[in-house]
């Protein structure tokens, strides 16, 4: 991976997390006023609310540990069994998303809304789980280059001592 590339997906994760920290910081307490203005329930309210931190929280853990990777990218590290606990947590994170917004249809299928839109709901929620699974087949693949890398080493090493 090229040294652009890695910047140009560094300003964006950089700016994907100050966007994410703005939206938990400035714009969740506004959320939170308009639900309460609205005559929003409570026990409605709250979990919206804690959904929508929680989600926020997922986001941001992913691209720190896409950042991480890329440090590692940048290294010449990404084959080693470090880079799993990284991915592991993308995955983890993803999922995690994918249940919250599953959480969410849930939440607002009993009141007022559509139930066209609590599909839709759970429709993007069957598309994060489907990421995470790709995430879990990008694993896979980690796991095959890491095994590859290591037995080249090993050859590498053979070879040198028969020199």
């Amino acid at each position: 991976m090229g040294k652009l590339t890695i910047l140009a997906l560094r300003i964006v994760l950089a700016l994907v997390l100050a966007g994410s920290l703005f939206v938990q910081v400035w714009m969740v307490p506004l959320l939170s006023i308009d639900l309460e203005e609205a005559g929003a329930p409570t026990e409605l309210r709250i979990p919206f609310l804690a959904i929508v931190v929680l989600g926020i929280l997922t986001v941001q853990v992913s691209a720190v540990c896409v950042w991480r990777l890329l440090t590692m990218v940048r290294r010449g590290t990404v084959f080693s069994h470090a880079a799993f606990r990284y991915v592991d947590i993308i995955f983890g994170a993803v999922a995690a998303a994918s249940v919250l917004v599953f959480g969410l249809a849930v939440l607002l299928a009993p009141g007022d809304v559509a139930p066209g839109i609590v599909g839709l709901i759970c429709g993007a929620s069957l598309m994060i789980a489907g990421v995470a699974l790709l995430v879990l087949v990008l694993r896979t693949l980690l796991a095959q280059a890491v095994a590859v890398d290591a037995e080249a080493q090993h050859l590498r090493t053979e070879l040198g001592e028969v020199i």
